[in-house]
Parts: C-alpha cells; structure tokens; sequence
C-alpha cells in the first residue's frame, strides 16, 4: 500500500532507520509506564534527549492540557529541554511530570540555579491525553509515581536493541481513536544523512479509517517495503464494521458518554543541528501529518500538540547563498527534512492503528478488519 515520493535527482530515495522507530535518533529514549485492569486503563510515557537537545512545540488543538510549552516559543529564553512528558489523565496528569523532574533532579539534570549540583529546574514540557474513567474508574490517573518509573524506564534504554513498544503501552494505555483503540505508535526515516524520528499517542476525536474502503487514512505515506503485508479491508468486513462502529455509537450515546474529549500528541526528533525556529518548523509540519492520517483533526475538543527535539549532531549540509531552487542548498535539504519528518508522523499513527489491541469493549483497528492483516 506505499506509494513512492518524488525525489530530486541525484539525491537518494528516504528509507527507514533499523528500527523504525524514533529512538534511531542517537541519544533519544523513550520509557512507558501504565496500569491495566480493576478501575486502571491509563499511562505515562516519557522523552529523554541528550543535554543541550534544542527544542520547541506547535500546538494546533482547541483544548489542549500542557505544562511549560510556553518555554519552547522561539522567543523564550531557554532553549533545552532534559525530557518531555506525555500523559493520560487530562490535567490532572499533569502530576506525571512532578515525577519525572524529582528524578532527573537528583541525577543532577536540569538548568542550573544555583552553584551546587543539586540546585537545578529541569525542563520537561508536558502534554495530557483525555482517558478518564475509560475504565471505570475516573479518579484512576497517573501521579508523579507514574512519571518516575517511565523516566527509569527510559534512562535504562539509552542503548537499545530492540524496537520501542507500540499499542496499548504508556500514554496511549486509554486511548481510543474515532471510536476505535488508540495507542502509541513511531516511525523513523533517513534523509540526506540525518535521521527523523516520529512518537505519535492516536487519542482523536477523528478517524484513521477512510469510512467506505475501510482503509487507513496514512497507509499511502508508507515508504516501500514498510508493512508490505497491510491490506485493503475486503467488503464484507467494512459491512460488519460499519454496523459495529453504529452499534458502539448507540450505546455511548445511550450511556451518555461524551463522544468529544481527546487529543493526539506528536514527538518529532531529529539529530540535525536546528535553531529553535527551525524546530518551531518541524512542530508545525508535524501536524501535516496528523492531519494526512486523521481525519478530522484540530478540533475545538482536541488537544493537539506537536513537539520537536533536535539534539544538533548533524549539521545540515548546504549554503544558503545557493539559489532555493538548488537541490544542494540548506533550505532545500531543510525542506526535505520537513517533509520527511510530516510522513514520519503519519506512517507513526499507521503503526499505533495497527499496534493497538482491543480492550474490554474498544476494539482496535486489527479486529475489526482482520481481512487488512491477515497476512501479516
């Protein structure tokens, strides 16, 4: 179901990083923590860059719940984060990032204060996800408790093997997309030598199906060979999805369970060397892609928010005293990163529809069209 971007000649085609996932940037970690089951269905997942990574966020949704996104306007003074926070529990999630500061504080990490090592603020903007009483239980919400161990987590993963856990983990334990289970999902592409990762946590009010094919709205920015085994639902199955999708809609509206609390997060990361208006940038396209895999998105009931970290490993090559129209000028090498980076975040919201799994009476993408994965 790829389909293959046009690229400037001489300039070789994105591929994937070895794990597909946004910890191929060098230096990125990414810890979950969740709980599951008697009242819990909610979770913390928590970005860990290097020191000094530069960072800033565009936030495009109508009820966003953040702590110090104000901090990475290019126009603020700081301009480094030590981790980002994502969460489940609308504000009072927020209490997550209580957790993850204590901890990165006392291994000394933070913007210094004060002349001793302990005297530092560490700087973790943080974003919430709507997910309360999911499971029945709404004062079940992540606490500082759970903001500590997924940065223990994540600080364990500094050198991973093995892929970043996808679906039904951290701060998409509870999420839940167009009436479907949400989760967490990544995906990571090389362009000019500089590798783009994306995190996405699908919580939308929207949908990542195209309702009549039954096909996911970003399986066509998949690059070639990547999940080559997707494929378009057959009929029958979008039938039954159909009159399932009806049936669940019939029975929130009879509980009188609001239909409109949520919110989609994004992390894009990226080793280039980028100023922190240059990061603005990257937040911003980042919402292109949301917008290419959601549908609709942006809402006045979502939160939508998009980071971006650059840790500046990879200066990008190029001078800006070359015409635009040059394929080897800086801002188009800029402007393919961009647009790599768009189709990370929406191959990333592929990855959580197709990584989510049904919980209690959600039911993910996977099990409702079993046809579209059924060679997988």
């Amino acid at each position: 179901m790829a389909t293959t971007a046009s690229t400037p000649a001489g300039i070789a085609s994105p591929t994937p990083g070895p794990r597909n996932d946004i910890t191929d940037v060098a230096g990125i970690s990414v810890g979950h923590h969740q709980r599951i089951g008697r009242g819990w269905l909610t979770g913390t997942t928590v970005v860990v860059p290097p020191p000094g990574t530069t960072a800033s966020v565009d936030v495009r949704g109508g009820a966003p719940g953040t702590r110090d996104t104000d901090l990475l306007d290019p126009r603020a003074a700081v301009a480094a984060v030590d981790a980002i926070c994502l969460t489940g529990g609308s504000a009072y999630g927020l209490a997550a990032t209580d957790g993850v500061m204590a901890h990165l504080a006392s291994l000394g990490r933070g913007f210094a204060v004060g002349p001793r090592p302990h005297e530092v603020v560490p700087i973790v903007p943080s974003a919430v996800i709507f997910d309360l009483g999911r499971a029945g239980n709404f004062a079940n919400r992540p606490d500082a408790s759970f903001g500590r161990l997924a940065t223990i987590a994540a600080l364990r993963r500094r050198r991973p093997l093995t892929g970043l856990a996808h679906g039904v983990v951290g701060a998409g334990t509870g999420a839940r997309a167009g009436g479907l289970k949400g989760g967490i999902g990544s995906a990571s592409v090389i362009v000019d030598g500089i590798t783009v990762g994306a995190l996405v946590v699908v919580n939308a009010a929207g949908s990542c199906v195209e309702q009549r094919s039954g096909a996911l709205l970003g399986a066509r920015t998949l690059l070639p060979g990547e999940l080559a085994w997707l494929r378009t639902p057959t009929r029958a199955d979008v039938r039954a999805a159909t009159d399932a999708l009806a049936e669940q809609l019939a029975i929130r509206r009879a509980r009188n369970e609001s239909l409109a609390r949520n919110t989609t997060l994004a992390v894009i990361a990226t080793d280039a060397q980028l100023a922190k208006s240059e990061c603005h940038k990257l937040a911003g396209v980042g919402h292109d892609g949301l917008a290419r895999a959601i549908s609709p998105i942006h809402l006045m009931v979502d939160g939508d928010i998009c980071f971006a970290l650059a840790t500046g490993t990879h200066p990008i090559a190029g001078s800006d005293t070359t015409a635009f129209a040059d394929a080897d000028s800086r801002t188009a090498r800029f402007d393919r990163l961009l647009a790599a980076a768009a189709d990370a975040v929406t191959r990333a919201v592929v990855h959580a529809a197709l990584n989510a799994t049904s919980v209690g009476e959600i039911v993910s993408y996977s099990d409702l069209y079993p046809s579209a994965v059924r060679h997988r």
